[in-house]
């Protein structure tokens, strides 16, 4: 069992009846300073501005054998300052009292680290409210419906003003949102694709938006989700946007809808599980009641194809087909379609782009394709060295009428486009006898 060792005093001063030090001792942590002049001085001239202390602890001390503790500021002959704690005993007789002091300056030190830590977190903490009132000021504020949800239960936690206008359809209750499930907000159909977003968001910290719909319309709205931390668990902080309009602004009418859509230069229509034509715009010429398959006539992308690809993954994009016309013309087009329900029936609403034009059709290209393909047939009749500098003198010549249209003849231009010299570019004009070719030669001599 160890001995306890109570902690030694840093300065010890026998003093007078008066106060005057006659010795002084101090203890080895302070053992470089010199004190032997203040032997014969009074106490309170080695203390900074402390007279009046120094009177009242010798009062004290004369009057009840032990003064209380005081904090005095002790000047050394090195001219260190440094904050101690003194109590002062009285010796037996007239021996005098002594003056027992213990440094401050570590304390003082973490008492200086404190106050300045207490200030940091106060400035952090005004700080820390500044941002949570812009905060609640711009989510307020906001167009769209913004809420907090807790991640593990969807429990609502806080919503602003539109959202709480925008799920206010959906509930049988005035009281607000906070305490309800997320998920049963939402149009039954939609909870699936929710539930997927939710997870992808707390798996990698965002998601991107997907539609859903709300209140008894079933009004399109994006939802947008993000993860965020608070001290308590994780939220989601679930964004929501109408689509065409604003909040609290009513939709457009069936009629406006139909305008729209007759509008459109693409074609866009809606069909049921069977394929036939529902509704249909200007862009298509063609009858309601038709089946839809009547027109697409790519083997592996008919309307068979888009039907079970649009029931298994809920939408299809940039289906690449062909939509063949009345008199046997074809055109290449790419249809996106998704699932849509309306008055409980199940439909596909889709939307047909012809592609045909970003076909360029480059008849130099063609022929170089058909030059280059009537070289497969010579194949197992020719060796290959002489198929592989047959196919180079089919490219360069190719190459080298191009380089002369794009130069409008001019040699020397068509010989720089090429990386040629121009000596070099007449012996290819040479090889291939095109000397008849771009006779214009404004070089400049």
């Amino acid at each position: 069992m160890s001995e306890f060792q109570a902690p030694q005093p840093d300065v010890t001063l026998l003093l007078d009846m008066d106060g005057v030090i006659r010795e002084a001792t101090l203890s080895t942590a302070m053992g470089r300073e010199n004190i032997d002049s203040w032997l014969g001085r009074p106490w309170s001239e080695v203390v900074d501005g402390a007279s009046d202390k120094i009177e009242r602890i010798m009062t004290d001390t004369k009057r009840s054998g032990i003064s209380a503790f005081r904090q005095l500021t002790h000047r050394f002959p090195s001219g260190l300052e440094l904050p101690m704690e003194f109590t002062t005993v009285l010796l037996g007789g007239r021996a005098g009292m002594l003056a027992i002091g213990k440094n401050l300056q570590a304390v003082a030190e973490l008492q200086t680290r404190l106050i300045s830590a207490q200030q940091t977190i106060e400035r952090d903490y005004w700080k820390l409210r500044e941002i949570e009132t812009r905060y609640r000021l711009v989510i307020e504020d906001s167009n769209e419906a913004v809420l907090l949800a807790k991640v593990s239960d969807l429990k609502i936690l806080e919503a602003n003003r539109a959202a709480t206008t925008a799920l206010a359809a959906t509930t049988r209750r005035k009281d607000g949102l906070a305490g309800r499930d997320f998920l049963q907000e939402i149009a039954q159909k939609d909870r699936e694709a929710v539930e997927q977003m939710l997870r992808r968001t707390r798996e990698q910290g965002k998601a991107p938006g997907i539609l859903i719909h709300l209140g008894e319309n079933a009004a399109p709205w994006m939802l947008r989700g993000s993860l965020m931390t608070s001290e308590t668990t994780p939220v989601f902080l679930l964004q929501m946007a109408p689509i065409g309009r604003t909040v609290g602004q009513n939709a457009p009418d069936q009629e406006d809808l139909e305008r729209m859509l007759d509008h459109v230069p693409d074609v866009v229509a809606t069909i049921d599980d069977a394929g036939v034509l529902r509704r249909v715009n200007r862009a298509f010429d063609a009858a309601i009641g038709e089946r839809l398959g009547r027109w697409l006539s790519r083997p592996g992308a008919d309307i068979g194809v888009l039907i079970s690809n649009v029931q298994r993954h809920g939408m299809v994009r940039l289906l690449s087909t062909t939509v063949q016309g009345e008199l046997g013309s074809e055109t290449e087009v790419e249809i996106s379609a998704s699932n849509y329900e309306q008055d409980n029936e199940k439909l596909i609403v889709l939307v047909m782009r012809n592609v045909a034009r970003r076909l360029s059709s480059n008849q130099d290209g063609d022929s170089l394709r058909v030059a280059l393909a009537s070289m497969n047939e010579a194949v197992g009749k020719t060796p290959l060295r002489k198929l592989v500098k047959s196919t180079v003198e089919v490219v360069e010549n190719h190459y080298v009428r191009a380089a002369l249209q794009l130069a409008n003849g001019n040699r020397t231009s068509a010989a720089e486009i090429l990386g040629l010299s121009r000596q070099s570019l007449y012996a290819k004009l040479e090889r291939y006898n095109l000397n008849d070719v771009g006779q214009d030669d404004r070089e400049e001599t």
